[in-house]
């Protein structure tokens, strides 16, 4: 009898250990996880049936059951004069991760822009929304040399209108100010024709797509970037840094550029 209340006891040990890790894998420091645990297995108790439970000391287990509070764990009831600590149900669990499921994906850009390519010739990036596609075209402005091209291809309606002043003012009149070569082809609109105009006057050659050409993309080629933005929301970049890739586009580009009357 003594040998099977020792390996029973062993087992609900191993057992606990194995919830504890758990819990701490969800985000539970190991304090908060003991408590929790001792709150399950009591049911509505007092401060110092968990300290027992939990072997951790009477005055740290306020603060930790504050900290479960808060993350949904745990509430008081008052019975009469007596307060109660009751764990919440292990649904409750199910909150925490999705939190963090939720979490992760807000972040999910920053991890992409960590993202190497196989054989690590290059990098591929990605970003989301107005404030950075902004700051990405405005660094395909630095480090240009004399005769680098810039070609573009581009819906000019749906590019322009996302910031007109911007546009204007912080990127085009400053790319016309730079030694490189500028080729755009865009999707036939008013916008487009009316900036063909002016050619010209910021140091650009254009191209119009024949009527019925729809596209909703802008793409950027430079030396050493390829930019892919949608103009639909959320406004999602991508920016490839890979030699194949961007000789690949250039030709391709030189391509449609040759097919277009001027």
């Amino acid at each position: 009898m003594y040998n099977i209340y020792v390996v029973g006891f062993y087992d609900i040990i191993m057992k606990n250990e194995k919830l504890l890790h758990i819990l701490k894998d969800i985000g539970l420091e190991e304090n908060e996880a003991s408590v929790y645990l001792a709150g399950l297995s009591l049911g509505p108790t007092t401060i110092l049936k968990i300290s027992k439970s939990s072997s951790l000391p009477r005055t740290t287990i306020y603060g930790i059951v504050e900290s479960l509070k808060e993350k949904g764990l745990m509430r008081i009831d008052l019975k009469g004069l007596k307060q109660l600590y009751v764990a919440e149900s292990p649904e409750k669990l199910d909150t925490i991760l999705e939190n963090k499921k939720l979490e992760f994906k807000s972040k999910l850009p920053d991890f992409m822009a960590l993202y190497k390519l196989e054989g690590g010739e290059g990098s591929i990036k990605y970003y989301s929304g107005l404030k950075a596609m902004k700051q990405i075209y405005l660094s395909t402005l630095e480090n240009v040399r004399k005769g680098d091209e810039y070609l573009v291809i581009t819906n000019e309606k749906k590019w322009f209108e996302l910031d007109p002043d911007f546009w204007m003012k912080e990127y085009i009149e400053e790319r016309a100010k730079l030694p490189c070569i500028t080729r755009l082809i865009s999707q036939d609109c008013d916008v487009a024709r009316e900036h063909q105009k002016f050619q010209n006057n910021y140091n650009e050659k254009w191209r119009i797509f024949k009527n019925g050409t729809s596209i909703n993309i802008d793409m950027v080629l430079t030396k050493d970037k390829l930019i892919i933005v949608d103009l639909l929301p959320p406004l999602n970049t991508l920016v490839i840094e890979n030699k194949n890739i961007i000789e690949l586009q250039r030709q391709m580009f030189e391509i449609i550029w040759q097919s277009i009357p001027e």
